[in-house]
Order: structure tokens, then C-alpha cells, then sequence
């Protein structure tokens, strides 16, 4: 996109569902003169606030947030959109003189932002063919030595036994002419030539008070008016037929309105489920590189880093 490399300075801050972003966010922004992009799939939908956990105008506190509330839950919206989206809006803030501050827990959307999507290799079906004969005949022993001969990387990191990656390798090679580890350095180069100045603080916790902090999360949810919030959305019109609703939360809700569970099964079946998502986030956030990690019992140390980063840079740019 037109505006990379973008050399001003970028600060992600992530975490898994319930860790307490937003407060420390806001924090942050007051202090150090970020505006606020939200990295979170469902806090794109209008009308829903109470499930997604959404930011209120008071908790802005002032703090101008961007990509919340933009489009309608019966609407489509996803990774490439949103990698779109921030970049055109990462361009106004640093022409208004601000800093920009990305936060939220899907790792997906801020992977399209940092690294870019990658590009869908094609299938080569007849290919494949060959290649599952060649392993009958010749076994794995045979296409794991001939990988190394030809693309030495990945054959040292793609294990004997692993035969689909095996095949998967082989399969890139013939049909696109290039090395699958080429192929992934290519990738991989995206980033520094996107961010020059990119720092991401993750924030983690012991995983006892990250579950107890989740449990506190679908209660108040449940306190604060959720079942008449889905029941809103309902009578609007969008239902499980719409991914929006498909969601943590909101599919729990709608079972239950539904009679297919009573409360107490909601409940415990979306505790669990919640912490499984914390899971599969941390999941993502591993696929990122160079994301430097803090406990939230020690908030300090990440203002302490921002002020850091932000110090040095203007140390290095003097101008800005």
C-alpha cells in the first residue's frame, strides 16, 4: 500500500480476552498522545456492546477511538478489510500530528496489519498425485532425502514423519518453480518493510486469575443486560444465520432464549468456552514475532517500555 514503510512510531498492545487492554489503552493514550485502533473482530458491529465487551464514551475518557461500531452484524467483514481500513486510518492520525495505538485481542487482524495476509498458494492437484505415488513406491525416506537436496530449510525443518507437509513442500516446488522456505522469507521480510518502528507489548497472567477474571467477565455481562441485548438483535432481524451472532456470547445467548439451555448450562458452557478462545489467542499471538510480554500485575513496566521506545525514537528523529 502506498504509505509503507511507515517510519513513525507504532505501538500494538494485546492480550487474551479479560486482561485488562482497555484501561491500560486508555492509559497510555492519555499519556503519551495515541489515538486508538481497535484490533478486535466483533467490536466492528453496531448494536453490539455488552457481549463484545465494547468501550463506553465515558471509559474513552476522551481518547478518540477508531473501527468500533462500523458496520451492521448481517454485514461482512474480515481480516483484509480491516488491514485496509487501519492503514487508511494510520495515515490520518500521524497527518493530524498523533500517535497510533492498535489494540485488542485478535491476533489475526493485527498479523494482516504487521506481516500481511498470505497469499493463498495454489493447489496442483495432478501434482499432489504424482507425489502421493512417488510415496507408495518409494516411502518417505526417498521424498524427505530429495527435499533436502532441493530445498535444504525446509527438509531439515519438516520432520520424516510429517508426510503431508512432506508432500506439501514438494507439491509448492514443482508447481510454482520456488523453494516453500523462499517462499515463507519473502513473507516474512513484510513486516520490517511495513513498520520501521513497531513495538507490541503482550500482557499475560497467571492462568488461574486470567479464568477467574473470564468468569467475572460473563457474569457482568449477564448482570448488565446482555439476554436483553441479544433479545434486541433478534428482533432486528440477525440470528444465527449471521457469523456476528455465531459468536462467544452471542450464540450462548441465543441457545438460551431459544430454550435449548437453561441458565445455569448457558453460564457454565460460556465460561468454558471463553477460556478456550483465550487459548486459541495465544495461539495467535505466537505467530507474531517480537512481541515483548508483561504481566499484568506489573502495569508499570509497560508504560516504563512505551516511554522507552517513544524516547528513543525521537532521540533517533529529533524533528518529530
Amino acid at each position: 500500500m502506498s504509505i509503507y514503510p511507515i517510519s513513525q512510531p507504532v505501538l500494538a498492545l494485546i492480550g487474551p480476552t479479560a486482561i485488562g487492554k482497555t484501561a491500560l489503552s486508555i492509559q497510555l493514550a492519555k499519556e503519551f498522545g495515541f489515538e486508538i485502533i481497535s484490533v478486535d473482530s466483533m467490536q466492528v458491529y453496531k448494536y453490539m456492546d455488552i457481549g463484545t465487551a465494547k468501550i463506553t464514551s465515558a471509559e474513552m475518557d476522551g481518547v478518540r477511538h477508531h473501527l468500533i461500531d462500523i458496520v451492521k452484524p448481517d454485514e461482512h467483514y474480515d481480516a483484509s478489510r480491516f488491514e485496509n481500513d487501519a492503514v487508511t486510518i494510520i495515515e490520518n492520525i500521524h497527518a493530524r500530528g498523533k500517535r497510533v495505538l492498535l489494540t485488542g485481542g485478535t491476533g489475526l487482524y493485527l498479523r494482516s496489519l504487521v506481516v500481511g495476509l498470505s497469499e493463498q498458494l495454489p493447489m496442483f492437484p495432478a501434482i499432489r498425485l504424482e507425489l502421493q505415488e512417488e510415496l507408495e513406491r518409494g516411502g518417505r525416506e526417498k521424498l524427505h532425502e530429495l527435499l533436502l537436496s532441493i530445498d535444504c530449510i525446509s527438509g531439515k525443518r519438516i520432520h520424516i514423519n510429517d508426510t503431508q507437509r512432506l508432500l506439501r513442500a514438494h507439491e509448492i516446488y514443482r508447481g510454482t518453480g520456488k523453494k516453500w522456505s523462499d517462499l515463507i522469507a519473502e513473507h516474512q521480510k513484510t513486516r520490517a518493510e511495513r513498520f520501521a518502528n513497531l513495538y507490541i507489548a503482550g500482557l499475560t497472567t497467571e492462568r488461574e486469575l486470567l479464568y477467574k477474571r473470564i468468569r467475572q467477565r460473563s457474569e457482568s455481562m449477564i448482570d448488565n443486560g446482555f439476554e436483553a441485548e441479544v433479545e434486541g438483535l433478534v428482533e432486528r432481524g440477525y440470528g444465527a444465520e449471521h457469523k456476528s451472532m455465531r459468536s462467544i456470547g452471542y450464540s450462548h445467548m441465543l441457545h438460551f432464549l431459544q430454550g435449548k439451555w437453561d441458565r445455569k448450562t448457558m453460564m457454565e458452557n460460556l465460561t468454558r468456552d471463553t477460556r478456550r478462545y483465550a487459548k486459541r489467542q495465544y495461539t495467535w499471538f505466537r505467530k507474531i514475532d517480537g512481541i515483548h510480554w508483561f504481566s499484568r500485575e506489573n502495569l508499570i513496566n509497560v508504560r516504563l517500555a512505551v516511554a522507552s521506545f517513544i524516547d528513543n525514537y525521537l532521540e533517533l528523529h529529533p524533528s518529530n
